[in-house]
């Protein structure tokens, strides 16, 4: 026991914003191994189902961060920020609220403190040869919080790294209801005997990327990497209407619907020069669902 108090002590510490989120949670369960983690989650889609055992949870905003966290971290992931497409132009004050308020208090407190910020940019930045940008809301505020990030770097010589999601799919997944990620999504109707439901045309195509490896590179990225462009991505593509026949139910296609990108390049060199490699594969894990059953 004194051992390990003596290690609790002498540990160094991290915050995750979001860290009760399907992607949060997956990181904060890899850094216990290793830091003391805290959490910091307004609970908008996380959920304490995610909570992980040794990790500190404090439900608060990302932009009173500075109010929950009276340390210094060695670094700060920030993850906790609204993230879906075609719902954004519903939800923009959430947007607003969790995006733009929230990414100035990450950045003052890591200008006040010193700490290293990574900051989960998104890959709808490089979509349909650079004007994904400005197909909706969330894709903007995205794109200029990335901007944000760099200039405050420079600005006020604070350590940081952007990253860049692909497609995250895996374990903890959101499976119903407006905010339900796709292959989650489609994993649940498949239980349920119901129709997929793919936007038109449907030959949107999408670089899926399993949750593992998303959490690898972000490892590495937070010890190693440091600048812009450290995309996390399955090199290989889907069309939503191939990830649809691969789950073999009836398909019904819905009407098109703004800020829905058509491709977007994949940008992972960077990441792979820190020895980051893709293990999984999305066609592998569906068939692998098939056979144990879509629960």
């Amino acid at each position: 026991l004194q051992r390990y108090l003596i290690k609790e002590v002498f540990m160094e510490k991290v915050v995750v914003t979001g860290g009760a989120g399907f992607i949060g949670s997956h990181l904060c369960e890899k850094l216990k191994n290793k830091y003391k983690v805290y959490s910091i989650d307004n609970y908008f889609t996380g959920n304490e189902r995610n909570h992980v055992d040794g990790v500190t949870y404090i439900k608060g905003s990302a932009s009173e961060i500075d109010k929950h966290i009276n340390f210094i971290p060695k670094d700060i992931y920030h993850l906790g920020e609204y993230s879906r497409v075609e719902q954004s132009f519903e939800d923009i004050e959430k947007v607003w609220e969790f995006n733009k308020l929230g990414i100035v208090g990450v950045l003052e407190f890591a200008r006040k403190t010193g700490a290293k910020i990574i900051y989960s940019g998104s890959s709808t930045k490089f979509g349909d040869g650079g004007l994904g940008r400005t197909q909706s809301p969330y894709a903007w505020s995205k794109a200029s919080n990335t901007e944000l990030v760099v200039n405050y770097g420079h600005w006020f010589d604070i350590p940081f790294a952007i990253t860049y999601f692909y497609n995250v799919y895996g374990d903890r997944e959101i499976r119903k209801g407006k905010y339900a990620t796709l292959i989650a999504s489609f994993s649940e109707k498949m239980k349920n005997n119901e129709k997929l439901t793919v936007v038109k045309p449907g030959h949107q195509r999408r670089n899926f990327t399993h949750i593992e490896d998303i959490i690898d590179a972000l490892m590495l990225i937070g010890e190693n990497g440091f600048g812009d462009e450290f995309g996390i991505g399955a090199e290989e593509s889907y069309s939503i209407l191939e990830i649809a026949k691969m789950f073999g139910g009836e398909i019904e296609l819905l009407e098109e619907r703004k800020g829905n990108r058509m491709t977007a390049d994949v940008m992972i060199a960077k990441t792979k020069s820190l020895g980051w490699k893709q293990k999984m594969n999305v066609e592998d894990y569906i068939k692998n669902m098939k056979n144990i059953g879509w629960e």
